[in-house]
């Protein structure tokens, strides 16, 4: 594709032009319908006539019309074409409102599973192809088409409205995927997808920043805070620390460390804003020999109470290791699993570096570079393998 900047612009598209469809026509699975087809149509004529001014507008009449089209079509099949298709809304003007906060509700909407309401949001509202979403949720590619042909089913079987009224946990855990994808891309030569996290700050601001709304904003503020100084020229991993921390966003730092630490004060505390908190130490510190490793320990010892998970455990078990030191923590990972997440071999590795164990870490840095799909993390994962003994200590996190 050789317009410049083309599939960015399309994704940044699709969740706003859905919603506005969706807003006028409702019956979500035609007008996702309606909306690939409009892509396919930019697909073919903007390389040819170059992006439209308005590349948003322009998907949304070519997407209303189409479904104006099918819904004249259903009609004349049962032979009601011209009682019915004149009350159909033409497309009009191009509506002004974003509603791409009313469509996150309704990928989230109580009759899906939660399973369910992450695929059809990652699809709708962040934009990722099926493939790129079966890997970031590590599940097959079929499975995630199933999900989300069935999470359209479910949404029209239960006629759903178009509200921004549903469950905010789902909405807060589905933006934190988004998130997260886009500040660590699941794969590809790309460390991150810019766009997905952008989106993913933008509709939380958009929901009332109070309680885990706003730790999840201030964890999301603080963590993308770090972006700048996350990859290297060729585009390699740099882990938290080594990172050159004159080049983080101190912007964002003040924004985020301010909003949790007046959340922290008034609100029930959750595990958004311990994660906030953590993260917010890291900031705080002028080097990575400052961090207040102790008080990360104890936070995370409180994230494992309220929401435990494999990646709680792992990033505890970091934690630990830079307290009580190395051994401990690879006590705690216990040995190798020939199925288990690069992270964890990665962590593993970084680990027997600490201790001195030059070999073993040498062995375990280069299964965890086969094990990702990440470009940015192979060629870091490579180059701890091949340089152990010619640098300062790395790390997994960043």
């Amino acid at each position: 594709m050789s317009v410049p900047g083309f599939e960015q612009t399309l994704r940044a598209a699709v969740p706003q032009v859905l919603g506005a469809v969706v807003r006028r026509y409702g019956d979500f699975d035609r007008c996702e319908d309606a909306v690939q087809e409009a892509l396919l149509a930019a697909a073919r004529q903007w390389p040819a006539e170059g992006v439209p001014a308005d590349p948003k507008a322009w998907l949304i009449t070519v997407a209303a019309r189409r479904r104006v089209e099918d819904l004249r079509s259903e009609t004349a099949r049962r032979r009601r074409e011209e009682t019915v298709a004149t009350a159909l809304p033409e497309p009009g003007p191009v509506p002004s409102v974003d509603d791409s906060l009313s469509l996150l509700f309704l990928c989230c909407h109580p009759a899906l599973s939660p399973s369910s309401q992450v695929a059809l949001t990652l699809r709708a509202v962040g934009g990722l192809s099926t493939a790129e979403i079966a890997r970031a949720l590590l599940v097959p590619e079929p499975t995630v088409g199933q999900r989300i042909s069935r999470a359209k089913q479910r949404i029209r079987a239960a006629g759903a409205r178009f509200t921004t009224a549903g469950r905010l946990d789902e909405v807060l855990g589905v933006l934190y995927l988004i998130f997260n994808e886009g500040y660590t891309a699941s794969s590809g030569p790309a460390l991150h997808r810019v766009e997905l996290s952008t989106e993913a700050i933008r509709l939380t601001r958009q929901l009332p920043v109070e309680g885990e709304v706003a730790g999840l904003l201030a964890l999301m503020l603080l963590t993308d805070a770090r972006r700048p100084a996350r990859t290297r020229p060729d585009g390699g991993l740099v882990p938290l620390a080594e990172q050159d921390r004159s080049r983080w966003d101190r912007a964002l730092i003040a924004e985020g460390v301010e909003l949790i630490t007046a959340t922290l004060a008034t609100a029930v505390i959750g595990p958004y804003q311990v994660q906030a908190a953590i993260a917010a130490l890291h900031a705080e510190a002028p080097a990575a020999a400052d961090t207040d490793w102790p008080q990360i320990l104890r936070l995370y010892d409180l994230l494992a109470a309220l929401t435990p998970g494999p990646m709680v455990t792992l990033n505890r078990t970091v934690a630990l290791a830079m307290v009580e030191g190395p051994g401990a923590g690879l006590a705690e990972l216990g040995d190798p699993a020939p199925d288990e997440h690069h992270r964890v071999t990665a962590v593993r590795a970084h680990l027997l570096e600490m201790a001195g164990r030059a070999d073993a870490a040498r062995a375990q840095y280069s299964a965890a570079a086969e094990r990702t799909l990440s470009v940015p993390e192979k060629l870091y994962l490579r180059d701890r393998a091949s340089d152990l003994g010619r640098g300062g200590v790395g790390g997994p996190g960043a």
